[in-house]
């Protein structure tokens, strides 16, 4: 139930209030907020405190040289942000269809899931709507959901982790995400009868940075089994960066295996024949609670659940 004060503090809202709030938060002061939106420093201060009175708290602590958010200032600050990406995001669309388009989606993506059926799904959508805009931008599910929550993107395909906030999500759960070993093409361990624990102990890696999740469920797979992690190590977490360096030494490398078969179907690496017990967890489609998708965006929803459903595994290439 939306109480009669959450409607009158919604049509007293300009979006000039939205613009100086978020200036004020950038720069710290006042008077470059104002000449930011060409107004007067006077006119802002008015705006200002008809906003302070409209909230009915103060946003800002006055300091001797500009001034600074405080609880209830950093919270509209925020909201303002959303609200004005979402008319931006209003304002393209409106701009696409005038040109004849049929509107932009900006997705969201772990590297596995960008690398593995993601291209196929949106593809899909080109192909049966080829005037929809798609930006995709790859990244980790801490950085997505960022900006999720910030109205950067529209939807992405990642986890959603104890750590994170679930209240303020939808989550749609599309698959589960296994890793596996890969070496140059013709690496000695490709002739080994058996390769142990051991071997993978005492072997030089590329893994991802310390404090991500993969890296500490790989060291946490050698912890289990009795040996010291590896102490021969190359942090990367661009596929295309590993699978550079793979070429320019022994190195082995842990990445997921949709992104290895992929890669190794192309022959830039092999898979060696050995299970790593580090897998990542499940991932999938996630977008702001109680948020309408534009019709383009749930277009290409229904074409990445279609896509992970249908994906097929690629074999080794000998």
């Amino acid at each position: 139930m939306v109480s009669s004060k959450s409607w009158f503090i919604r049509a007293r809202l300009r979006t000039r209030h939205l613009l100086l709030l978020t200036s004020i938060g950038e720069e710290g002061n006042i008077h470059k907020a104002a000449e930011l939106l060409d107004m007067s420093q006077p006119a802002a201060s008015r705006l200002l405190s008809d906003l302070e009175e409209i909230i009915g708290s103060q946003l800002f602590d006055r300091l001797p040289r500009g001034v600074r958010a405080n609880w209830y200032g950093r919270a509209m600050i925020r909201h303002a942000r959303i609200a004005l990406a979402s008319l931006s995001e209003a304002a393209n669309e409106i701009e696409l269809l005038k040109a004849g388009q049929t509107g932009q989606v900006n997705i969201g993506a772990i590297s596995g899931p960008a690398i593995s059926f993601i291209p196929r799904a949106i593809a899909t959508v080109v192909r049966e709507y080829p005037l929809v805009r798609i930006h995709l931008s790859v990244d980790s599910s801490d950085h997505l959901l960022e900006a999720l929550q910030a109205g950067s993107i529209e939807m992405m395909v990642g986890r959603l982790l104890e750590r994170h906030d679930a209240s303020k999500f939808e989550y749609r759960r599309l698959a589960d995400e296994p890793v596996c070993a890969v070496v140059r093409r013709n690496h000695p361990l490709l002739d080994r009868g058996e390769i142990r624990m051991n071997d993978l102990a005492t072997a030089a890696w590329i893994v991802p940075p310390v404090g991500s999740i993969l890296r500490h469920r790989f060291e946490l797979m050698f912890r289990n089994a009795g040996h010291h992690s590896p102490q021969q190590i190359i942090e990367a977490t661009s596929p295309m960066v590993v699978t550079r360096m793979l070429e320019e030494t022994d190195h082995l490398a842990v990445i997921a295996r949709d992104v290895a078969e992929y890669y190794s179907a192309c022959e830039l690496v092999s898979i060696l024949p050995v299970t790593l017990s580090c897998d990542m967890d499940s991932f999938g489609i996630i977008t702001r609670k109680n948020w309408l998708l534009s019709p383009a965006a749930c277009e290409l929803c229904d074409a990445i659940e279609g896509a992970a459903s249908g994906r097929k595994r690629v074999r080794q290439v000998a």
